[in-house]
Parts: C-alpha cells; structure tokens; sequence
C-alpha cells in the first residue's frame, strides 16, 4: 500500500524546483567573478535590511495602498529620509515596489511580510535574524569549523533547545517562526500524502500545531494530539482560546518530551507526526529518539511520519546546503541524505516504509516499527 497521493503533480514540482535551481546559478555564469564575490560577501546588507522592515512592520502598514517614505515613517517611528534609503535598497532587491519617487507599495514578496497575511513569513525573518540567531554566524562560524562545536553553543554557552527552555520571549519567536513553516513550504505535506486511513495524529514537538490543523481541515475524521514542551503547550492553548478556527475543536495538547513520556498508541490508526524536528539532533540523538517512539509505539502497529529534507548524495542545491549550515550553527543536527536517514532509521531497530515525495523543499518519511 502506497500513501503517496498527487504523484504527477509531485513529479512536476521537482522538475519546477531543478528548473529554479538552474535559473539560480545564472548570476555566477553571467556576472564578473570579483564583482559576484563581493556581491556575496555583502548579502547580508540585504538580510538586514529585510529584517529592519519586518521588525518595523512596513509591510502591514502599507497594506493595498501606496505611501511616501515620509507617510510610512510617521506611523512606524523612523526618520523619512532614512526608511526612504532602506525601503530604495529594498524596492531594488525587489521587496516592495517603487511607484513614484520614494512612494512605495507592496508587491508579491513584500505581502508575504504582512502580519496579516496567511502566507506571512514575517516570523521566520524576525526570528532568524535575531540577535540570538545572527550572533552566532557573525562572531563564532570560523571557531565552530575549526573545533566542530555549533557555534550557538559558542556563543551563549548552551544548546538552542536548552536556551529556549529559560529565554521566554526568543522561545515565543522560535515557536512563531516554527508556526510560518507552512507558508514556506507549502501545504503539499497536507495534500501529497494519504492521511485518510488514520484516525489521530501525534503531533511531537508540534508548537502551536499549525502542521497537524492543517491536516485536520481536510480530514473530518482525524484528531490531533500536539505534545511538546509544557510552557509551549501552555502558550497554545492560550492562542486557540484567542483565535478561534475551523477543526480546532480536534486539536488537543499534552506536555511531554521526545526523549521522556510519549503518549502511547493505540493501534493502526495512529501516526506519529514529526516535521523539523530530527534533524535537530545529531545521529545519536535522533536512534534514542526514534528509539522512545518505537517503545511508545509497542506492537499497536502505528506508524511514524517524519517530515524532513533529503539532501543529495551531491551537488546539492542552495536551499538545502543553507538549512544544513543553519542546523550546524544552531544546534548538533543537520540535514540529511536518504543514505544517512536509513542509517538513523535502522540504527534505532524501525524500518523505512517509503518516501512520500512532496510539493515542498521537504518530504515524509514514513516510518514502522519493524515489526511488520
């Protein structure tokens, strides 16, 4: 039996998706190597820039209309002649649309900035570009390469999942941007796989359960259970309370630990939900993780869908050697090949049952427990 749904349209996204990544490397065939070089070696302007108007929320203010520099900067606060500056650089990038001299308007990037919108990746630029997140590539990258130790850890002493646990507000940030995941990616994780032959989700480590919603609202039969950290269960049950929507009614939460009490299945009709979570966690980590869920598991014949990126076993494209590099500054994970995710997967005594290919930069793993 195959879970694997909308496989023409799958195939087609990835021939989309190489056809972009051919397009990306044109700047590097086209442009003067110097002046490219340099061109890299000052993106960042660009990435601050960018999070200067998302933390601004220049987006929203605009909203449908058009406004003047001076218009913009007298409702967020700034000085008119310098968000002028900032909002040029950021027209010529592309986000944001110049009408008029230094009068601008969104564009179809700059709504994906809109707080109000239900593409918003707001959360995710806000929160990437953090002083806890940017740090650690600007002060510690070259120590870490050197010595192989995350530089997050370098910085602030500690791992990021054991930061979070005692920095309330970056936690709120991290659990936002986790939350923005799907406007990034798509929803194909919701529609490239049969999730009708189930009747509850267990989402581990699922934040406000956004992922698992968006299953529910296709699935009328379906529940959800989201387990993960206490004080981020605490916070989502506040959101819901405050934000009511279709099928929330289905979602329920529990606190609980990948690596400490698990709800248990009961039988064929569950799945374990795991989406950007592994690949956190170094091979070790990730064998006595899948471990816990095989015990949790038992021989109620549930499954397990991990959603993640596979890199290529080479030449890989930017989009998952950035994420790579993103998990090594930021924790001992990383993103993996299929060869290294069948290694984890065996490691912990489970069996890979197949890959659901996805409208998306990732794809489901799907997961036994062997015993099949």
């Amino acid at each position: 039996m195959s879970f694997q749904m909308n496989a023409g349209a799958v195939r087609r996204f990835a021939k989309a998706m190489k056809f972009g990544a051919w397009l990306q490397a044109i700047p590097n065939k086209l442009t003067p190597a110097p002046f490219r070089l340099v061109q890299m070696g000052s993106a960042f302007w660009q990435s601050r820039a960018l999070y200067v108007a998302a933390q601004l929320d220049v987006a929203t203010v605009l909203g449908t209309q058009a406004l003047s520099a001076g218009g913009i900067a007298d409702q967020v606060g700034a000085d008119g002649d310098a968000l002028g500056r900032l909002m040029r650089l950021l027209a010529a990038m592309g986000v944001f649309e110049e009408t008029a001299p230094m009068v601008f308007r969104n564009n179809a990037l700059s709504d994906c900035l809109r707080s109000d919108s239900a593409r918003s990746v707001r959360a995710m630029i806000l929160m990437h570009n953090s002083e806890t997140m940017s740090r650690p590539w600007f002060e510690q990258l070259e120590a870490g390469i050197r010595s192989g130790t995350p530089p997050f850890r370098l910085s602030h002493g500690e791992d990021l999942f054991d930061y979070l646990d005692h920095h309330a507000d970056f936690d709120r940030s991290f659990a936002a941007a986790m939350d923005s995941v799907e406007a990034l990616a798509g929803d194909g994780f919701a529609t490239d796989m049969d999730w009708g032959c189930f009747e509850r989700i267990i989402d581990v480590g699922g934040a406000r359960g956004s992922k698992a919603l968006a299953i529910l609202k296709r699935h009328p039969k379906l529940s959800a259970l989201v387990v993960d950290r206490r004080q981020v269960v605490e916070e989502a049950e506040r959101y819901w309370t405050q934000h009511r929507t279709d099928c929330v009614e289905r979602l329920h939460f529990q606190a609980g630990d990948l690596f400490g009490a698990l709800p248990t299945a009961n039988g064929p009709q569950d799945i374990y939900l795991l989406s950007a979570v592994l690949h956190g966690f170094g091979d070790e980590e990730c064998i006595r993780a899948l471990g816990r869920l095989r015990e949790a598991i038992g021989s109620s014949g549930a499954r397990v869908a991990v959603l993640e990126m596979i890199v290529p076993d080479s030449k890989a494209d930017l989009a998952s050697a950035s994420f790579d590099m993103q998990m090594f500054v930021g924790s001992r994970g990383r993103e993996r090949t299929l060869a290294e995710w069948k290694t984890v997967v065996r490691g912990a005594g489970m069996a890979l049952e197949e890959v659901v290919n996805l409208r998306s930069l990732g794809s489901i793993l799907l997961l036994n427990s062997g015993e099949r």
